[in-house]
């Protein structure tokens, strides 16, 4: 089945991303991205829900995530989908988002403390791809995991110009870019801390 958008849309709104934050509570309805520490962002969140939305979650789909960050993009894959399976490489974020997580009522998310370039070769292939942050190149490994009529959500491009792109794979195999918006992402590294 899929999702309708004012469905995800709905339960978007009812999403209180402010149990994601460690600061800057007070201010978690603001529609601009706040530092999570290690470098990192919590995600401005009409950004957050684009995202989702271009995935076209189905209730089947089984969703990789790259860049767990606070778990708030998480929490809203988990709702929609069968399971999400997400990577993150910092640790004291990877441990963090899996207690606010619990503590929310998820049981159908996999966590994995890891390089995301890499994806989780364990479990693909995935019918959906979140990513996070901003890649220089799209990943050869997230392409390679992404299953047949799949769909990838994912930034590219360098500190200053980014793309958000739609990457799309049809039931041949073969793979098609589209572009979506300019947006700014922290960077992909490939480095775990």
């Amino acid at each position: 089945m899929k999702y309708d958008e004012k469905e995800i849309t709905a339960f978007f709104h009812a999403l209180d991303r402010s149990r994601f934050m460690d600061r800057h509570k007070e201010e978690a309805e603001m529609d601009v991205p706040f530092p999570i520490g290690h470098g990192q962002t919590i995600s401005q969140p009409s950004l957050v829900l684009e995202m989702t939305l271009r995935l076209d979650l189905e209730s089947g789909s089984k969703v990789l995530e790259v860049g767990t960050g606070s778990g708030f993009q998480t929490a809203l894959l988990a709702k929609f989908a069968e399971s999400v399976y997400t990577v993150e490489r910092i640790r004291a974020l990877h441990e963090s988002a899996q207690k606010k997580l619990a503590a929310e009522g998820f049981s159908n998310i996999h966590f994995h403390y890891g390089d995301g370039n890499l994806g989780w070769e364990a479990h693909a292939p995935y019918d959906r791809i979140m990513v996070t942050a901003a890649a220089g190149d799209i990943p050869p490994a997230l392409v390679r995991q992404l299953a047949p009529g799949g769909k990838m959500v994912i930034p590219v491009g360098d500190t200053f110009n980014q793309e958000l792109r739609l990457v799309e794979k049809d039931e041949d195999g073969g793979v098609h870019t589209s572009f979506i918006e300019h947006v700014r992402f922290v960077r992909l590294k490939k480095d775990k801390e």
